[in-house]
């Protein structure tokens, strides 16, 4: 009788320390887990009663780069296009980066590969673009920031890629001031905001949305303190993982994030 207490208690100890190693092992995989970060940036959301598509990128992991023109010398203009470029088979995902003029060239500050191609604009004017403050994305090496436009040009930032756009959406943590939550203008709309120096979030909403909305999105729900407005109505995604490539009007300048090697 003594053995078989013994023989029985020794199983139940072989039994609890095989329970607790498996244990340990489930809860390393799930750290490892939770430790890596899901191979697409892109995915869907809902805030506000309204559906976006948000893409968070860490700079650490992708580039984002600017595109403008193919190597005829002539507007890109298009998702294919972008695609058939050198830099097409590494992107995750590309959506248009600003407003721009019939000839689809930059309203605004646009710098690509650390050239600047159109200086900044700070005319008065109307429109969204000159709803001011308007404001600045920019990307250097690892880091990026929105800021805006008087505020970049005082700092003499040099950076690798940059595009102006208007408004600016969320301002140090306020949203912008002439945006009211009685609007009525409804409409599809892009931007980009800064979570912290290296992670980058854009977002496209699917329902037109107003800017108050569009705003709060990358403030309250995205933990945005400063975000742009890239424009609006032709607003245009290109997500292979989500198997979306808009192709609605010719674009001017495109941003895009591409896998580091």
């Amino acid at each position: 009788m003594k053995s078989t207490r013994f023989n029985l208690r020794h199983v139940a100890c072989r039994t609890l320390v095989l329970l607790s190693g498996v244990l340990v092992l489930l809860g390393l995989v799930a750290q490892q887990a939770a430790a890596q970060p899901s191979q697409d940036p892109c995915r869907r959301v809902r805030f506000a009663d309204s559906a976006f598509v948000v893409c968070s990128v860490d700079l650490r992991r992708y580039e984002v780069k600017l595109f403008w023109r193919g190597p005829d010398g002539n507007a890109l203009g298009s998702f294919s296009r972008l695609k058939a470029t050198p830099d097409g088979a590494r992107l995750a995902f590309a959506m248009n980066a600003g407003m721009y003029h019939e000839d689809r060239s930059p309203v605004g500050l646009y710098v690509e590969n650390g050239q600047e191609l159109k200086a900044a604009n700070t005319r008065n004017g109307p429109g969204n673009f000159h709803l001011k403050p308007n404001g600045v994305f920019y990307v250097k090496g690892d880091r990026a920031g929105v800021l805006e436009t008087d505020t970049y040009l005082k700092r003499k930032i040099r950076p690798d890629h940059a595009t102006q756009s208007g408004p600016m959406l969320v301002i140090n943590g306020r949203i912008h001031p002439k945006f009211s939550e009685q609007s009525t203008s409804l409409k599809i709309r892009n931007g980009v905001g800064v979570k912290d120096p290296h992670t980058v979030v854009f977002a496209i909403s699917e329902d037109p949305v107003t800017f108050s909305t569009f705003a709060r999105l990358f403030r309250d729900h995205l933990g945005c303190a400063n975000a742009l407005f890239l424009d609006g109505s032709i607003s245009s995604l290109y997500v292979p993982a989500l198997e979306r490539m808009d192709s609605l009007l010719p674009m001017g300048p495109i941003v895009g994030a591409l896998r580091r090697p």
